[in-house]
């Protein structure tokens, strides 16, 4: 029923658009010129803008885009300051419904304090809190904070298409590898990526189902992610929490 159209942006953001028949909502537009682009190409109206966080990446398109569809609507969370931007605010447990399409937002603070995501139709929105086989890096939420958003986002169902916006997912599996270079699920879906990228394919979406295979992020309960990461960093982690701030640390550096 609805079709998700990639448009990538920068070096290595995607802007999703979806799109029902000649209409479409784009999520986090940092920047115009792509969108336009494809809007004309394909022959659709921008009917709103959906913004999961502040940094400019990901919102900084959405002035230019609304001069030129002045009727859409912009979407914008509640608790993240936006300076110049002005929408309807939306926070936890809202319902954003546009042509037989239910979003409920989701507030997953970590990365930063007031980021939402977008959930409905088996899809996830999720901005830059979870990549394939990674997660956001902590710009003013709290490890504490991330990782509860995350294990909000794993207890989804298995088959939810998750839409991050920027490739990472090479540099991920490369880390994950080194954390848990046993698990033959990351070796072969490290293969399967580098193949892709070798072919200027994106690796998104990603399945939720596939997420919780191969990303080290949402496998802070499995004993030996802890001893390979308590005997990389020489120090004991009580809790899957500590073990996930450790990675977290780890994968800053890495």
């Amino acid at each position: 029923m609805f079709q998700v159209i990639t448009v990538p942006a920068f070096e290595d953001n995607y802007i999703w658009l979806i799109c029902k028949d000649n209409h479409c909502l784009a999520i986090d537009p940092g920047s115009a010129a792509p969108v336009l682009a494809r809007l004309e190409a394909l022959g659709l109206t921008l009917d709103g803008i959906l913004i999961t966080h502040h940094h400019h990446d990901h919102c900084g398109g959405v002035t230019e885009l609304l001069e030129h569809y002045r009727e859409a609507r912009l979407y914008l969370p509640r608790h993240e300051a936006l300076p110049g931007l002005d929408g309807i605010r939306v926070d936890e447990g809202d319902l954003i419904n546009w042509h037989g399409l239910s979003l409920t937002v989701m507030h997953l603070p970590g990365h930063t304090r007031g980021h939402v995501a977008y959930y409905g139709a088996g899809m996830l929105f999720c901005g830059d809190t979870l990549f394939s086989a990674g997660c956001g890096r902590l710009f003013e939420g709290t490890a504490e904070e991330l990782y509860h958003s995350l294990n909000r986002i794993a207890a989804l169902p298995d088959e939810t298409l998750i839409y991050p916006t920027h490739e990472y997912t090479l540099s991920n599996l490369r880390f994950a590898m080194r954390v848990e270079p046993d698990n033959a699920a990351i070796s072969d879906y490290l293969r399967q990526i580098s193949k892709l990228r070798r072919q200027g394919l994106p690796t998104l979406p990603t399945l939720l189902k596939r997420e919780r295979e191969v990303n080290v992020f949402l496998r802070c309960e499995h004993e030996n992610i802890k001893f390979n990461v308590e005997n990389h960093l020489s120090e004991q982690l009580d809790t899957p929490l500590h073990l996930f701030s450790a990675l977290r640390r780890w994968k800053d550096v890495f």
